[in-house]
């Protein structure tokens, strides 16, 4: 070998380990960042909230859902908290964590703290749960995990990107965290875990899933050979490990189509029945009337159809829950959008539900705009 080989066999030598101590050390940074995303403060001294509460007992849930605002305003919360006393309903669904990336309470997640990724419009948050459980009102926290500007924006590293190379966005102009970044599940399950010991019933998780529109031509992937309904299975796995000790129920939000999708079917954003049903409690499919295609079920308006549609998806989506952990608990619409909804609308899509297996349903109002119209008086 002459000395222009030796040499430059060398160099490759220190290229290659080079590189290779850049892989090891980024993918150490990776796992000690999911480490630190988890790590909350575990004796719970800055809630002041005993660590051995015990799990609430499971119940047939009847919710309206808050935002952060709403439940932090002590007027719209005694107008709630009036509106169950007088009908039905039993449970709220509370934003910590929106669409905005935003954790809404003061969390003491590191990575939260690190990135100053909280606003806390939800006040005193323990005292708020506090007075629902006085109430005997069962209390969800709602937390985006996917769909989430914000982080996306403040670690690069972890968002969604584009084939320039640049952070993609939807039609909203939103980003969004790659659903395989082990640091975006380990931040999630450190805001759960935070949230539990505040004192919240349940966490239901929602924007579980890939992106689903925008420019899906320009989105780069890193599933690799994983179908994305693959990727998510793995991540429903890793809440329900992450969480099974923990004093509290768990949920997912999907879109209400997954009722009636087959095999292998994910309407490519990664969710299946199939893949959830094993790794949580409830299933909460959003079966909106009105956000079901014209000539869904042969109606040119599924909308002024609210009982037809949702019975149609829970019969068809029901079998998937036999003999596995999960109960199917159906988001119904409580918002005027392809027709008016009254109290016959919505009381047709509870009847729906309620006759067709649903373990409880949740009403969606955007603006929180709930009276007892079409529900059942206490």
């Amino acid at each position: 070998m002459n000395y222009f080989d030796k040499h430059f066999n060398l160099l490759v030598l220190i290229v290659v380990s080079l590189a290779s101590a850049v892989f090891f050390f980024w993918e150490w940074q990776t796992a000690v960042l999911a480490i630190e995303a988890t790590s909350t403060i575990e004796n719970n001294v800055v809630f002041n909230i005993e660590p051995s509460r015990a799990k609430p007992p499971a119940q047939t849930v009847k919710a309206v859902y808050l935002t952060a605002y709403s439940a932090g305003s002590a007027k719209k919360l005694d107008e709630i908290i009036g509106l169950i006393d007088k009908t039905e309903l039993n449970a709220v669904v509370i934003d910590i964590k929106d669409y905005s990336g935003l954790v809404l309470y003061d969390s003491q997640v590191p990575l939260v703290k690190k990135l100053k990724l909280k606003s806390n419009r939800l006040g005193d948050v323990v005292a708020m749960i506090k007075k629902l459980h006085a109430n005997s009102i069962y209390v969800i926290a709602r937390q985006t995990v996917f769909q989430d500007p914000l982080l996306a924006e403040k670690k690069i590293e972890w968002a969604i990107k584009s084939k320039s190379g640049e952070v993609w966005r939807d039609n909203k102009n939103l980003a969004w965290v790659d659903p395989t970044q082990q640091g975006v599940w380990g931040y999630n399950l450190a805001i759960a875990k935070e949230a539990i010991r505040l004192g919240f019933d349940e966490i239901n998780f929602d924007y579980v899933r890939f992106p689903s529109d925008g420019n899906m031509s320009q989105v780069v992937y890193t599933t690799g050979d994983k179908p994305k309904y693959e990727v998510m299975g793995e991540f429903y796995r890793f809440l329900s490990d992450g969480l099974k000790d923990e004093p509290a129920w768990i949920s997912l939000d999907m879109f209400g189509f997954v009722m009636e999708k087959k095999g292998t079917d994910d309407m490519r954003i990664g969710q299946r029945l199939a893949d959830a049903v094993s790794s949580t409690d409830y299933v909460c499919p959003m079966m909106y009337p009105s956000h079901y295609p014209a000539g869904h079920l042969g109606f040119a308006n599924p909308a002024e159809h609210p009982g037809v549609v949702i019975a149609n998806g829970m019969e068809k989506g029901l079998h998937y829950f036999l003999n596995t952990r999960a109960k199917p608990r159906p988001w119904l619409q409580a918002f005027n959008m392809g027709a008016i909804y009254d109290a016959a609308k919505i009381r047709a899509q509870i009847d729906a539900a309620e006759n067709n297996g649903a373990d409880g349903w949740l009403l969606w109002n955007a603006s929180n705009r709930y009276t007892a119209a079409g529900l059942n008086p206490d």
